[in-house]
């Protein structure tokens, strides 16, 4: 049986005298798209948070290819996070000052990639996404489901093995919200990218191939919750 990709065991995360995550166990595969359900409040966001390596868990420990991320120091961490990891949020949190194609080619850019090969690379990607001609716009010039197109294609630029994704629908309509949901989720499998989707909302989570739910710190496969 194949090793998951990236493991987080027996997670816990307090914020003050509220604890976030009570023994959460989450794993996920190349290539697959797991959903993490949850009420608000229930811990959902901050297991997401740990697994991608933003918030480091109180006790616990989390594997990225077998490898421990709590031995990592800050700058491996980083460095993960810029090359491994892809991230989608729910305000897509582009960079205002930059252009559209300028915030796709970003990540590549910082990795130290050319930038002639890193905006040729981000233009194939938001033609991918279907919003190529957005290029040279900035982001308060699109509406939000182009927006949020524009954040799929700066996630998925550096061919990055995990797509973390905070609610990435939950400000746009449903029209929208399904589209970029497809967008993201067949980009990914096309790449062979697992991602991680945090929502709350089931035509969302329709999308994945597995799902938990997260309640009170704790995460079960949906299939034992019912």
């Amino acid at each position: 049986m194949t090793a998951p990709l990236l493991f987080g065991r027996h997670l816990h995360k307090a914020f003050g005298p509220t604890r976030a995550l009570r023994g959460a166990d989450v794993s996920v595969s190349a290539g697959e798209v797991l959903a993490i359900m949850g009420p608000s409040g229930s811990g959902k966001s901050t297991l997401l948070h740990c697994m991608a390596g933003i918030v480091a868990p109180d006790s616990g420990s989390i594997e990225y290819r077998g490898r421990d991320l709590g031995s990592m120091n800050d700058a491996e961490r980083s460095a993960l996070r810029r090359t491994e990891f892809g991230f989608v949020f729910q305000f897509g949190q582009l960079v205002p000052e930059l252009t559209c194609l300028e915030n796709v080619a970003l990540p590549l850019r910082l990795s130290g990639v050319r930038r002639k090969v890193a905006e040729a690379r981000a233009q194939q990607w938001l033609d991918r996404i279907e919003v190529g001609e957005l290029g040279s716009r900035r982001p308060g010039d699109v509406s939000g489901g182009q927006g949020q197109r524009v954040a799929v294609a700066r996630a998925l630029v550096a061919d990055p093995a995990v797509v973390f994704a905070d609610e990435p629908t939950g400000a746009l309509d449903s029209l929208n919200g399904e589209k970029v949901m497809e967008l993201l989720t067949e980009a990914a499998r096309g790449a062979n990218a697992a991602v991680v989707l945090v929502t709350h909302e089931a035509r969302v989570a329709a999308h994945s191939d597995r799902e938990i739910v997260v309640r009170d710190g704790q995460a079960t496969d949906r299939e034992l919750v019912a």
